[in-house]
């Protein structure tokens, strides 16, 4: 399989007076395109610093880091950003949602910033909402929409431009069980049909959709398993 990103002995760390206190340390890591990956361990593990240094959020650590082979411990703050706009796309637990925009207009806002006609835009548009059944949502305002309907929307803005990969930073936190598993079920058909995913969860239930889990405690990676020896165990 193709790596679609390779880590090598990256580190974040953080001065605290004299002090510096390591976020991650020494992460080493591949994950193939086509995987479904799931980041767990305790409050304060680094999954989400780890998360937000993979979407290129965050520059400010040291090591290696290939995206589709290229350096991104190398580029500058616009590279990376034209790298991870072409590539990824985010579904947050607080859903991250415009709240003066309607549903449309939430989900045309990645492709404007793609510089995507705008008559091409409407399709595309058009298109989501229909794959993801919320064609009668779309004047709706985000308040207006119960916490499932958001992130079925979070979800939708995410995958509007394609994206190779996309980062979910505990996708069903604020969901009841039903709703988190109809968000689930939408990544694995996702994943089924080629988008790579890494999520950040504490939910057993939610990581058995991945392939493989990557385990942190204290800023390191203690371990990592398929899901299938999991699930046989």
């Amino acid at each position: 399989m193709e790596p679609l990103i390779r880590m090598r002995n990256l580190e974040k760390a953080v001065e605290a007076g004299p002090n510096k206190f390591f976020l991650l340390r020494r992460i080493t890591l591949e994950i193939n395109r086509g995987e479904f990956v799931t980041i767990m361990g305790p409050s304060g593990a680094g999954k989400s610093t780890l998360l937000s240094i993979i979407g290129m959020l965050d520059g400010a650590w040291s090591g290696e880091y290939y995206f589709l082979e290229q350096p991104v411990h190398k580029l500058s703050v616009k590279q990376r950003n034209e790298l991870h706009k072409a590539n990824i796309g985010f579904v947050f637990q607080s859903y991250h949602l415009i709240d003066n925009l309607t549903v449309f207009e939430n989900l045309e806002i990645p492709l404007s910033y793609k510089n995507v006609p705008r008559k091409e835009r409407v399709s595309l548009v058009c298109d989501s909402l229909d794959r993801f059944q919320i064609v009668g949502k779309k004047d709706l305002f985000p308040s207006q929409l119960s916490g499932g309907q958001q992130q079925l929307v979070g979800v939708a803005r995410a995958v509007i431009q394609n994206p190779k990969l996309i980062l979910a930073d505990e996708p069903t936190g604020n969901l009841h069980s039903a709703q988190g598993d109809e968000i689930m079920q939408l990544f694995k058909r996702l994943n089924d049909a080629g988008t790579t995913i890494i999520q950040v969860t504490h939910s057993e239930r939610n990581a058995s959709y991945s392939n493989r889990i990557i385990q942190l405690k204290d800023g390191w990676i203690v371990g990592e398993q398929s899901t299938a020896a999991v699930q046989a165990g």
